[in-house]
């Protein structure tokens, strides 16, 4: 067999795509446009594991082939290289997080190259670029300097509400804003000084500082997103996370909030991302209801869904952080209440949410009355009830919902049935909205969704309470107190806020000493010499890393603009993203901010799309095949698997890449622990058989498998073709290196067709109908799976065809040169090569998709097996269109068949059309 010299060959040729600028695109062209792009990677130091690339093979596949197919194909890399590791590094280190980010990019980069992807690295982008962070800061300042008018239902610039108070004040103005927001007249507006009309816009900016409760982690010196906090600890680090109020930039993304949910509807995105993102934003129908507290001037403002239940509420329950705790507090309830307050603090929201076992609440010694009945209702508070939610307190109705009901259960409260379904255990409650309402007065006899009309209608003609829409979502906050993030470009003028002018963009990082936060508690940032405007100070948070990936998409589009965002003319022609590929844990993070910031660019009329990705992909995740040996416990002795029973033994990871086909390379393994130098093995068959099961791919246990390795040994047309053979490309699948030899079989297979011998030989021959057969269905259904992202049967259509065509000896270039075509999204290095050793010009790349033919498939004639009672007895083959009279009388005519019947006339024959014969006699 010729020598398949796959180094020598995807290096060659990935020089010449670099030197040719093969995968370079231009915002322009006559053919149409195809934009698919990959969520850009952090670059963490340890660099890519054979997980990592799943996604971006699959990615380039579909862009290989939509090449192939007549687009200009738009398909670009970048890096999300601001964040805490980089940070954390700088910290232990004293070195710029810069430093780290580019050797780590570097590596990334290397590594990506290497698999033969078909990035258009001249529009590389870096959101830890000053380049590149211009214009996020300039889309910050677009954001600060706007406002939502619900009225419109779209952003406007902050003066057109400036010209509508300065004329009208705000008693009309339907608008987004905080709701302690007062309202004033014309005169009140214009007779604010400058600094109170500043202060008095914050309440209406779509970006805007306020006193705000956030996950505080004192052991990074930062606020964390809900979704970097777990457990009540840190996800970077796993260290203690608690709640605290402080002055926080926040985003009004609530104000997108029904927008959000309705631009889902547009677009092709998996169900379970669009399903997380309604949950996120919560829009619930239902009435905001006021409860008198007892001897007091305070009210109670709660939101329900249910006010069909009102009457079974049996007690109130308020979020430790909302401000009516103080007030509602007796002293003899006090020091409980404080102590309580405390603990509750230091869980995080999704901690709460989730820890439904364990039931805890204090009495606050007041009581509120019943709306309706006028009952006195104990208040309690807990940490069930979240400040974030509806007004942070909930009217508590044990009998419908389940956590009401054990609060209840455990503090030894009333459980009124209120449903005449309602079908109550001993441990669960029953929200069941069948049945007729009871003791519930005026409700009385309706069913559950008559009885939340006619509440609702009371309680706005009862003047205590309102008809409202309410939703989960709440803003996003969006400082944080860190260093290696942009910086936000304001500055205070005596505490006010203040944007930097275009002019001075970007607002570029200081240096500063120290990656830590000052002795005085200021964010690092605070460490920087002179950093400020004109003698004012800067704002010393940073940005969170949702702010560049939040608009890079368009970045790409037009990368080295330095007067404007992206061109009119590139947006204009690239308009959005045709194909996203990425991790499905962004639903609620990257995936819904993104959607956000785009919407906003199109309110301001920036670009012509409100949702960016028209179709969105999740990749499953490779998951590590972890490799056990099994040490003699009290000895320093291992046992062969299959012999551990026989012992007591501790199971040991160990390093997957010193274990083929689950037997161990035994002195490798004593070279890589010290302990096990001088170890004795009991083998089986001459052989040590290690343990194996699926975990997580990690260097903690052992089985990370490094993608380069696999490169030098089997090549990266081998790597990219084996990760898509593992599987469906939404599921996730365990790695298992050991299948790895079967795809470089099959390319070293291919590789032999056009070889005799030594000696690269194709014939000129006319193709014979089998061969056309082979070719035509290869092209049919890789085309099919491609566009269904079923790549893994694509790969296994290969395997058949090659099989198919080497048992043909076929060698002819009508045949094999559009099977080239066809393999090189999948292997283009070895398509590549044999494309030019075809005598071809140009780059495979731009080779033309081979047209389907469907004549080469139709069959001229269809064997049919024939059966005797039951038993097959012959295959005879008849043509394609011939009736059923004439299969069966060829049938009963064949000679063999005429030995079986043996001069008996059959009693039936069945003939099923194109399948079978069945002759009973």
């Amino acid at each position: 067999m010729a020598e398949y010299s796959f180094q020598e060959i995807e290096r060659k040729w990935q020089q010449y795509w670099k030197d040719e600028k093969v995968y370079e695109v231009s915002n322009g062209s006559d053919k149409p446009k195809y934009y698919i792009m990959d969520m850009f990677p952090y670059p963490s130091g340890a660099g890519l594991h054979v997980g990592h690339p799943l996604g971006y093979i699959a990615s380039d596949i579909v862009a290989r082939f939509k090449r192939l197919n007549g687009y200009n194909v738009l398909h670009p890399m970048g890096f999300d290289s601001f964040g805490l590791p980089a940070e954390q590094y700088a910290i232990q280190t004293g070195q710029h997080p810069s430093i780290t980010t580019d050797e780590n990019i570097a590596r990334y980069k290397e590594q990506l190259q290497a698999l033969g992807f078909s990035y258009d690295w001249s529009r590389e982008l870096r959101t830890s670029d000053p380049k590149f962070y211009k214009w996020t800061q300039w889309i910050f300042k677009l954001i600060y300097n706007s406002w939502y008018n619900t009225e419109s239902d779209k952003a406007e610039h902050i003066d057109t509400l400036v010209a509508a108070l300065a004329t009208d004040g705000n008693a009309d103005i339907k608008a987004a804003c905080d709701e302690d927001t007062p309202t004033i007249t014309a005169d009140d507006w214009n007779g604010f000084s400058e600094k109170d009309k500043q202060l008095f816009l914050l309440k209406y900016r779509l970006t805007y500082q306020a006193e705000t409760t956030v996950n505080w982690c004192p052991a990074l010196g930062t606020v964390l997103s809900n979704d970097e906090v777990k457990d009540g600890f840190s996800e970077r680090g796993g260290h203690p996370v608690v709640r605290k109020k402080m002055p926080q930039w926040s985003m009004r993304i609530t104000a997108y909030s029904d927008r959000l949910l309705q631009g889902l509807e547009k677009i092709d995105w998996p169900e379970p991302i669009k399903e997380m993102q309604r949950n996120w934003i919560g829009k619930s129908y239902g009435a905001e209801i006021d409860f008198s507290v007892v001897n007091s001037s305070h009210k109670i403002r709660v939101f329900t869904t249910r006010i069909d239940t009102i009457f079974g509420v049996s007690f109130m329950v308020l979020a430790p952080e909302s401000e009516l705790v103080v007030e509602l507090t007796t002293e003899e309830q006090k020091t409980e209440i404080e102590e309580y307050v405390v603990a509750a603090k230091n869980r995080s929201e999704r901690e709460r949410m989730s820890d439904a076992k364990n039931v805890t609440g204090v009495f606050t010694g007041s009581y509120a009355e019943h709306p309706f009945s006028g009952e006195k209702i104990p208040v309690y508070i807990a940490d069930y009830v979240l400040a974030g939610y509806g007004t942070g307190a909930v009217m508590a109705v044990p009998s419908g919902d389940q956590r009401d009901f054990d609060f209840a259960k455990k503090f030894n409260l009333p459980i009124p049935l209120i449903n005449d379904a309602q079908k109550l255990t001993k441990t669960e409650a029953d929200p069941t909205k069948e049945g007729k309402i009871i003791n519930s007065d005026f409700l009385d006899g309706l069913s559950p969704t008559e009885a939340m009309e006619r509440g609702i209608e009371e309680v706005e003609k009862r003047g205590i309470g309102v008809r409202k829409v309410n939703y989960k979502l709440r803003d996003a906050i969006f400082g944080r107190q860190r260093y290696w993030g942009e910086p936000i470009p304001v500055y205070y003028e005596e505490g006010i806020p203040k944007l930097v002018p275009d002019e001075k963009l970007p607002l570029v990082l200081p240096e500063v000493d120290e990656y830590l936060p000052t002795e005085d508690g200021d964010p690092p940032l605070g460490r920087a010499k002179d950093w400020n405007y004109k003698g004012h100070p800067y704002e010393l948070s940073t940005m969170p890393g949702w702010a560049g990936s939040s608009w890079y998409f368009f970045r790409y589009m037009d990368p080295d603009n330095e007067s404007e965002f992206c061109s009119q003319e590139a947006l204009k022609y690239w308009k959005d993203v045709d194909f996203y590929l990425g991790g499905s844990e962004h639903a609620t993070g990257h995936l819904l901010y993104s959607r956000f910031w785009v919407k906003f660019l199109y309110d301001m009329g920036i670009i012509e799309v409100d949702e960016y990705a028209q179709k969105l992909v999740n990749q499953g995740m490779i998951q590590g095949r972890s490799n056990f040996v099994y040490r003699i416990d009290g000895e320093n002795t291992y046992v062969s698997k299959g012999l551990k029973d026989q012992h007591k033994t501790t199971a040991i990871h160990v390093d997957v890449n010193i274990v083929k086909d689950d037997v161990l390379d035994v002195e490798a393994f004593k070279q890589s622990r010290a302990d096990a130098k001088d170890a004795e093995f009991i083998l089986e068959d001459g052989k040590y058989h290690c343990g194996w099961e699926v975990e997580k791919m990690s260097k903690s246990k052992y089985n990370v498998v490094n993608p380069d390795d696999l490169v030098q040994k089997y090549g990266a047309d081998t790597l990219r073709m084996y990760e898509m053979f593992l599987g469906p490309i939404e599921q996730s699948k365990p790695w298992n290196t050991n299948g790895i030899e079967g795809v470089y079989k099959f390319l070293r297979k291919f590789w032999s067709l056009f070889h005799q011998g030594e000696a690269f030989q194709v014939s000129d021959e006319e193709p014979t109908k089998e061969e056309l057969k082979v070719l035509h269905g290869t092209i049919k259904k890789v085309a099919e799976d491609v566009e269904r992202l079923s790549l893994n049967t694509s790969v296994s259509t290969f395997m058949i065809a090659v099989n198919e065509l080497s048992s043909l000896k076929c060698n002819k270039r009508a045949i094999l040169e559009p099977m080239t075509i066809i393999l090189s999204p999948f292997a283009p290095h070895i398509a590549e090569e044999l494309w030019h050793l075809l005598g071809n010009e140009g780059t495979v790349v731009d080779a033309p998709y081979p047209e389907f033919q469907e004549k080469y498939l139709v069959e001229d004639s269809i064997e049919y097996p024939v059966s005797v009672n039951g038993k097959m007895r012959a295959k005879i083959s008849f043509a394609a269109d011939a009736s059923k009279e004439e299969v069966e009388a060829g049938a009963l005519a064949n000679e063999t068949i005429q030995k079986w019947l043996d001069g008996k006339d059959p009693k039936k024959v069945i003939v099923v059309p194109k399948k079978i014969v069945n002759i009973v006699v």
